[in-house]
């Protein structure tokens, strides 16, 4: 069986998405030939390039003028003068595209790799193209002007071009999530599939696809099938040939309408000799329980979760994945009749039969044990951006990081917001670390990208310190990062191990930063651990980000505000280095609404939630409910704040003052944080008085501070962090503590 596993655009582009790896691993251990493509990436060369930018501007200057027209009669003198520069430039744009990827593509050798030389021409020469965007960041500078801006420039370079795309050619376009808006703002399939004929996917992505599939150039593994669409020579039969079983990853709302494109591609052109089946996080919370029969003409099935039990079944029972009529586990089956009506075969759904049962071990089972295979990947082609100056919210897009998981689901899974009720959840499931630790580096070694980004819901913070004692006892070569929970687990001497073993940067949900407010959602911890947690990963030289949300159903304007201002003296401390506000969401799958349902949560007023199931195809996991809006006035002085605040401006301002209406002061004492971080000061001081009679003789004692040096006086120095101490030879072992010498628990 020919496996083909595609990730259509658009997803992040400085690195691959994991699905595919795990994917591809999964198939290759059943002896199948698995062939991985990131048609995201792909989709990027096509428009991103000499060849691309020429057919762009060849359709869309014309109308890039005349709205530059329609523009300037409506008084906007700003989008007037872009659009038209744009043309009048669009020669620069042409002739230096090749090279802006390439100052964003450090390491990869071919026709353009000279990106760092013409960096100076980039960033210094008066024939180059110029956008608004670049255009800021330059007038916004702090320093002088150096080459060391040029990767900087390069990516507000692609920026502006998104820009310009959007506004002459696709409104959908973006560099990161494309048509998101029309996915999960329509509630009919009928408008939704409209999106996979928008002028981007008609234009660059159609093409791309012809190209790729229809010759079989790129996919020696799948030729027969790809080629079986071509008419045969004179007196040639044509070969029937093997069944090729496509997946589409689908991971957000963003890639939904290229998956309709790239399924509706492979149904077309190559009939009964594909099986296309979609999947991902957009179909495991939007798609948990379509009816809709039109899918039939983009997919024949779709899978739910993590799809290793689904497919070793439909694998197991049809060698050519010929449908038979018979539910099969988490798989959604489409069926076009004779008739020519569709059929739907719903997926095993008996939780307490034994055919189910099986399933669930089975892939508990691969998934403790899979290692990500990215052997079909390229990391060189992956353009590193940087979008901001900040050292924790450019970890996303400046690195091309090998993207996997300590533990599938969240250990926790009891946040009141959270889709608790859904596999990637609460199906909680550990890794083998010592296994998933050499399968890593080895992936490193082959492909020379010795990055680690965690993807998990939370990294549990016993694998974390395995993980980092893996690293060590390896000349700690890889540097990693990802999501955790603020808890008391991360001590500073938990947190001085990790950041010796390699970790750089965590992320995890504060959400609301008020006692209450944590109690309201269920999270489990409080403000004084949170603090804690953030004290030691900052001693520890580790970066830190908050995820933050407002607009709960129970949230007065007293309880944001006093969030906020909660959050400012966190900065105001040097306890966050970023952050992001999102707006409260009530979800089908989470636990708030579930609670709802069994009459636990009164104050929860969801709108026409009955209505809601019978719903077309995405309004099904989304609800509104009553009083959501008056939150949406909040968000712009929240995100405004939190931009200043994170780059050290307006820390002292009242928070109160961001807004342009009146709001109640923050009824938080100024002191509030200080008090919390000297309550962890002590606490920590007083642990690094004491040695735990139970750290003799074991494996917890650590030696982080490299060589000790004999100096005169019976004393001994050493460096640590960077600073150097000392202590008499004879010294106990509570002097060294919290200055190389750390304890784990």
């Amino acid at each position: 069986m020919n496996i083909l596993i595609l990730q259509p655009p658009i997803v992040q582009l400085n690195t691959a998405y994991p699905s595919g790896a795990y994917l591809s691993a999964f198939f290759k251990s059943l002896g199948h030939k698995t062939r991985w493509l990131d048609l995201s990436l792909e989709l990027y060369y096509e428009i991103f390039s000499r060849a691309g930018l020429t057919r762009l501007f060849s359709l869309c200057s014309e109308n890039a003028l005349k709205l530059a027209d329609k523009a300037e009669q409506a008084g906007d003198e700003a989008t007037a003068f872009n659009l038209r520069r744009y043309v009048a430039q669009k020669d620069l744009w042409i002739n230096w595209i090749d090279f802006i990827t390439a100052i964003l593509r450090p390491g990869k050798h071919d026709s353009f790799s000279s990106g760092y030389e013409n960096a100076h021409r980039f960033v210094f020469g008066a024939h180059v193209p110029r956008g608004s965007r670049m255009e800021n960041y330059l007038a916004n500078l702090t320093h002088d002007l150096t080459t060391d801006d040029a990767r900087s420039l390069a990516s507000f370079a692609l920026a502006d071009l998104a820009d310009f795309i959007a506004v002459a050619f696709d409104k959908n376009f973006s560099l990161v999530r494309y048509a998101e808006s029309l996915t999960v703002s329509e509630s009919s399939f009928s408008e939704v599939e409209k999106g996979a004929d928008s002028p981007i996917l008609k234009e660059f992505y159609e093409p791309l696809l012809q190209r790729f599939f229809m010759k079989g150039e790129s996919l020696p593994l799948a030729t027969a099938a790809f080629a079986s669409s071509a008419t045969p020579s004179a007196g040639e039969s044509p070969a029937t040939p093997p069944k090729t079983l496509v997946l589409i990853s689908i991971p957000f709302a963003g890639t939904f309408a290229a998956a309709l494109a790239t399924g509706r591609f492979f149904k077309n052109h190559f009939k009964d000799s594909v099986y296309v089946s979609f999947g991902g996080g957009f179909v495991n919370t939007e798609l948990r329980d379509t009816n809709e029969r039109k899918l039939v003409d983009y997919c024949d099935a779709i899978c739910y979760d993590r799809g290793y039990a689904s497919y070793r079944q439909l694998l197991m029972q049809n060698a050519d994945c010929i449908i038979k009529d018979k539910p099969i586990y988490k798989l959604r089956q489409f069926i076009r009749l004779t008739s020519g009506s569709t059929s739907i075969i719903e997926p095993l759904s008996d939780e307490s039969s034994e055919e189910y049962k099986r399933a669930l071990a089975y892939e508990r089972e691969i998934t403790s044990s899979l290692i990500p295979d990215f052997s079909d990947i390229d990391f060189s082609q992956y353009p590193r951006l940087i979008d901001d100056t900040n050292p924790m919210h450019r970890l996303w897009s400046d690195g091309s990081w090998i993207k996997a998981y300590m533990a599938h689901g969240c250990y926790w899974h009891k946040c009141a917001f959270c889709d608790v009720t859904l596999d990637y959840v609460k199906g909680y499931c550990p890794t083998n670390v010592s296994k998933l630790y050499e399968g890593l580096l080895a992936q490193c070694k082959e492909k020379g990208i010795y990055g680690i980004h965690f993807v998990d819901e939370a990294m549990p913070p016993a694998m974390m310190i395995a993980f980092a004692r893996e690293n060590i006892a390896h000349g700690s070569p890889i540097t990693w990062w990802g999501n955790v929970r603020f808890e008391k687990s991360f001590t500073r001497d938990v947190a001085d191990f990790l950041a010796y073993g390699g970790l750089i940067g965590v992320s995890a949900g504060l959400e609301s930063a008020t006692g209450n407010g944590l109690n309201a959602i269920h999270k489990g911890t409080d403000l004084e651990s949170i603090v804690g947690a953030c004290c030691a990963f900052k001693e520890a030289g580790i970066l830190v980000h908050a995820y933050m949300i407002y607009g709960y159903w129970w949230e007065k304007p007293e309880d944001l505000i006093n969030s906020m201002e909660t959050l400012r003296q966190f900065y105001a401390n040097g306890l966050l280095d970023s952050c992001f506000w999102h707006k409260f969401v009530l979800t089908r799958h989470s636990r708030v609404y579930k609670e709802w349902t069994e009459g636990k949560i009164p104050d929860l007023k969801p709108i026409d939630p009955q209505e809601k199931q019978n719903a077309p195809l995405f309004a099904k996991n989304g609800l509104h409910f009553e009083g959501e809006k008056k939150s949406e006035k909040y968000g712009a002085a929240l995100d405004f704040s939190l931009n200043q605040w994170m780059h050290g401006e307006g820390l002292e301002k009242p928070v109160q003052k961001w807004f342009d209406f009146s709001v109640p002061h923050p009824t938080v004492p100024k002191n509030f944080i200080e008090n919390l971080i000297a309550k962890y000061e002590a606490k920590r001081d007083q642990e690094f008085k004491e040695i735990p009679a139970s750290n003799h003789g074991n494996d917890k004692s650590y030696w982080l501070g490299g060589e000790k040096i004999p100096l005169s006086d019976g004393k001994i120095g050493w460096f640590y962090m960077g600073e150097f101490h000392t202590a008499k030879k004879n010294a106990p072992e509570s002097a060294f503590r919290g200055k190389g010498l750390c304890i784990l628990p």
